[in-house]
């Protein structure tokens, strides 16, 4: 038994002299990524070798959750640590917007920076794309991507805005950039920043444009998967993914490395071949429904993580920022943030949520709120589609539907199919009491009630000019 002792604290030494030096953080961020898009979730017609090395080498999240089920509302939580409505960022930014994240909000990015780390961004931004709101404003040191959606230019069927720009740094070097190298030119810039930066702590942050539509991917993955061009989408991801593992192999710095991969919302259903699957789950990208903001999640960090695990108890993006602020050794900013420090979970020493509920908007509605196993819609209006969805890159029809006050046992029923509010009506009251916490706090459209503690997104300055 001593020598086991001994055995367990020399082991023990060994890693704490190992995440002695600060940790690196990586965050890939896909858009439009399914809950059932990689294999390790499900997914069929493909597969995702590196995801699931991810998952294998750490912690499977089952029921995590972006913060609404739309482009910029989910990154501002992701980066700020708020639900959206709090810092005034909802739906997705385009083109003609004149808003973005406000200065006095701070970022992942910027917790990291104020621990002397190197920071980029490569892929999409929306938070806003006049000078003002890019991102070199706002933490990172290097940013090469698109403002916002590969969908908001002339070309896309449903699209009426100017030319998508190519931004490097603060400069648009190309209009209507050739979509199919962007996977590849944003993996490209993050395995140089790793070459680059890997002798001192690292955040890194990679947002793909892929899997929005319309959907582009390299000759080197055209055509190498049975689910046609959507799987080829996402095998050439798992590639991406691959080449920043192998870069931090090769630099042996992967023991000292927080990765995270994930999605901003679920599916866009209407594009049937084109879209993703979030299957068991109702519904999709656009809807508090499970479909739309439960998302696929593994997250690796040797020696703080056990291998192989799963992680079933609710969390959400905006915990993000809280736990990397632990992790780096940074105090949380003083403006009031929604997020929780999820280290304890994922250490194991902590075997339910930190929340006592997470909340779901649509815009400044509240639509729903899940606490512990119980999720409870309020009533509300959603899309659905309506009959079969479309194809070849051409959306289906949608239709709006109507939820009345229904809850649903997500223990027993993932697909929310089984009303049970009538035979748990103390459970209905509880979270009932604590949406209205909710209202009086961030607002809700639906009761006419506006939050107490809401602040303004940043606005354009007179001085700047729309791209």
């Amino acid at each position: 038994m001593r020598s086991i002792a001994i055995v367990a604290l020399f082991l023990f030494g060994c890693l704490q002299s190992l995440h002695a030096a600060p940790p690196n953080v990586v965050i890939i961020y896909c858009d439009d990524l399914g809950y059932a898009d990689v294999g390790c979730f499900g997914a069929k017609g493909y597969e995702t070798p590196a995801i699931d090395r991810l998952a294998r080498e750490g912690v499977r999240l089952t029921d995590f959750y972006v913060a609404q089920a739309v482009c910029s509302a989910s990154r501002t939580a992701l980066l700020t640590g708020c639900y959206p409505n709090r810092v005034g960022i909802l739906g997705a930014l385009g083109p003609s917007a004149t808003h973005g994240i406000h200065d006095d909000e701070t970022t992942l990015a910027e917790i990291c920076k104020q621990r002397g780390y190197a920071t980029a961004i490569y892929g999409k931004w929306h938070l806003g794309h006049h000078p003002q709101f890019l991102p070199t404003r706002h933490g990172f040191d290097d940013y090469f991507g698109l403002p916002y959606s590969n969908d908001m230019w002339p070309q896309h069927p449903t699209a009426k805005f100017p030319d998508l720009p190519l931004i490097d740094d603060a400069r648009v070097i190309a209009k209507n950039p050739d979509q199919t190298q962007l996977t590849t030119w944003y993996t490209e810039r993050a395995v140089k920043f790793i070459d680059q930066h890997h002798q001192r702590p690292f955040f890194l942050y990679v947002p793909h444009s892929m899997p929005h539509v319309p959907l582009f991917v390299s000759d080197k993955f055209a055509g190498k998967t049975s689910r046609g061009l959507f799987g080829d989408v996402i095998a050439e991801i798992d590639w991406s993914v691959g080449q920043i593992l192998a870069a931090l192999d090769r630099h042996e710095i992967a023991d000292r490395t927080l990765v995270v991969f994930t999605s901003d919302n679920g599916p866009w259903l209407s594009y049937g071949d084109h879209a993703g699957s979030a299957d068991p789950l109702r519904e999709g990208k656009g809807t508090a429904w499970d479909g739309g903001v439960r998302v696929p999640c593994v997250m690796r960090y040797p020696g703080l993580i056990a291998p192989g695990t799963e992680c079933d108890e609710p969390a959400m993006t905006i915990d993000l920022l809280p736990t990397v602020a632990k992790l780096v050794g940074k105090t949380l900013p003083e403006r009031k943030i929604d997020g929780k420090n999820l280290l304890p979970l994922l250490r194991g020493d902590a075997r339910t949520s930190p929340h006592d509920a997470l909340y779901f908007y649509w815009g400044n509605e509240l639509h729903a709120i899940r606490s512990g196993r119980w999720k409870l819609h309020f009533p509300h209006d959603y899309r659905s589609l309506r009959g079969e969805p479309g194809r070849d890159g051409k959306p289906g029809p949608y239709v709006q539907r109507k939820t009345e006050l229904e809850l649903y046992d997500l223990e027993t029923d993932r697909g929310e199919t089984k009303n049970v509010a009538a035979a748990n009506p103390e459970v209905v009251e509880r979270l009932q009491k604590l949406a209205e916490q909710a209202r009086d706090d961030l607002g809700d459209s639906l009761k006419q009630r506006k939050g107490k503690q809401v602040r303004e997104a940043g606005k354009l300055a007179e001085n700047d000019t729309k791209r």
